[in-house]
């Protein structure tokens, strides 16, 4: 009997055995299941606690072609050398031709910006041109350095340029007959003489014509008893800039009111600007450009009149 029992102990007992074998995999299988159901679980919280990588920003590139105003020329390439240093992989390709030019080039998507002295004429105003102002430049009469005239009034500048006065003994100078030179018809800085100090008067049509401002200059430097204008960048030692009505150009009188030749600087584009001439254009437009190299190179501040 104690055999027979031993034995039928020794089999439930493998029975037992087996059995819970059976149920501790089964329990084992059963956590591995959900310890591998709660791992997406947890990445996907993790994930989503973690702030996200910022994209890369794109590098500019591309080409920018600007053309128009030589007054603003030195302002431009100025700044066109800079931010191509700050974004080698921009090319700013940067002509004069005058305002009329530039608005045209523009208008017509010759060129991403066209540069002006002046508003565009009627014929442009359906053409969806934006403007951008980045400076005031002061303009000036210039003449030889050996006419013997510091001063003129508004009227004397008129007669002047409409060839009612051709010898500047006429306006307190010297016994000399006046050369005078001009800008071409698509020039800014000549609609700016023609709108400020002709009242809309035509030019007389004696003299030569220049087709920049530093063809002007250098007309006024080699002709004696000659008379031009240009914006005060182009001024130096080599030239006398003329007061008007015993006002001398800067930036005091031009706030003041009280010297009126002066234009604001315009850079248009057909549309609003895009990439990279928006990223050039605002780069002119910055606080640290304006209120460093603007001065630098002899302009004042496009907000100048606003404060």
């Amino acid at each position: 009997m104690f055999k027979f029992m031993s034995k039928k102990g020794i089999t439930f007992t493998l029975s037992a055995v087996l059995m819970m074998g059976s149920l501790v995999g089964c329990g084992a299988k059963t956590d591995t299941k959900n310890a591998a159901s709660t791992t997406p679980a947890a990445t996907t919280a993790a994930s989503a606690s973690a702030k996200p990588t910022e994209a890369p920003k794109t590098d500019l590139s591309g080409t920018v072609t600007a053309s128009g105003s030589s007054a603003l020329l030195p302002l431009v390439k100025q700044a066109a050398t800079e931010f191509m240093e700050k974004n080698p992989k921009v090319t700013i390709n940067v002509t004069a031709g005058g305002s009329g030019t530039g608005i045209k080039n523009v208008a017509d998507g010759t060129s991403d910006i066209g540069n002006s002295d002046v508003e565009p004429a009627a014929e442009y105003k359906d053409k969806g041109l934006v403007d951008h102002q980045v400076a005031i430049a002061p303009f000036a009469l210039i003449v030889n350095k050996d006419v013997k005239v510091d001063n003129v009034t508004k009227q004397q500048a008129a007669d002047i340029y409409t060839g009612k006065v051709t010898n500047w003994k006429e306006v307190g100078g010297n016994d000399a007959k006046i050369v005078l030179v001009h800008r071409p018809e698509s020039s800014g800085s000549r609609t700016l003489v023609k709108q400020i100090i002709l009242d809309g008067k035509d030019f007389s049509k004696d003299g030569i014509t220049q087709e920049n401002s530093g063809a002007m200059k250098t007309a006024v430097v080699g002709q004696s008893s000659s008379i031009g204008y240009v914006d005060t960048p182009y001024i130096d030692d080599t030239v006398k800039a003329l007061k008007i009505d015993g006002v001398a150009f800067s930036e005091d009188a031009i706030k003041a009111g009280t010297y009126k030749l002066f234009g604001v600087e315009h850079m248009y584009t057909k549309g609003d600007a895009k990439d990279p001439a928006k990223a050039f254009i605002d780069y002119i437009s910055s606080k640290e450009f304006q209120g460093k190299q603007v001065r630098e190179l002899k302009f004042l501040p496009a907000d100048l009149l606003k404060k």
